[in-house]
């Protein structure tokens, strides 16, 4: 059986709910990825060309700072990396995070909230931050989620 890790960005609490109700269905540990600097709603204005979402995701080099990097990524074999998509992808904070560790031999497994959109090519534009790991096809975790679903889930990606 792997051990697992549930590491989660959530900027308005959303994420953090599906993280929590994931770590505990898969019996995974759980560490929350934060800012060095917290979003304010202003923040997080998408209709702001000048808010701070808006130019992070607007600039393919943007690395938000992180508040720590003490994550025990070398403890765990699969990482489900949660967030809200922002923009149809990732927020570049993720990207920090995972070019902060070193993923060698790890599964990572997205997971994602979102008001509207889906995933799309999340995968693939991960993958280019942890060249050394596996980032698997993941998921939406909208709404209410099903313990019993979710431990299935998460059980498919174990060694």
């Amino acid at each position: 059986m792997s051990k697992k890790l549930v590491a989660y960005f959530s900027a308005g609490g959303v994420t953090a709910k599906a993280a929590k109700c994931l770590a505990e269905a898969a019996g995974a540990d759980l560490y929350e990825i934060r800012p060095e600097i917290p979003y304010t709603s202003a923040d997080l204005d998408w209709m702001d060309k000048k808010s701070r979402s808006s130019v992070e995701m607007n600039d393919p080099s943007s690395r938000p700072a992180l508040s720590d990097t003490s994550a025990d990524i070398a403890g765990h074999d699969v990482i489900f990396v949660g967030f809200p998509v922002w923009w149809y992808t990732a927020p570049a904070i993720i990207r920090t995070f995972l070019e902060a560790y070193d993923f060698s031999g790890k599964i990572i497994v997205p997971f994602a909230t979102s008001g509207g959109s889906g995933l799309g090519k999340t995968a693939k534009t991960l993958q280019e931050s942890v060249p050394s790991a596996a980032v698997m096809d993941g998921k939406l975790l909208n709404g209410k989620q099903n313990a019993a679903d979710l431990k299935k889930w998460a059980d498919g990606f174990g060694r």
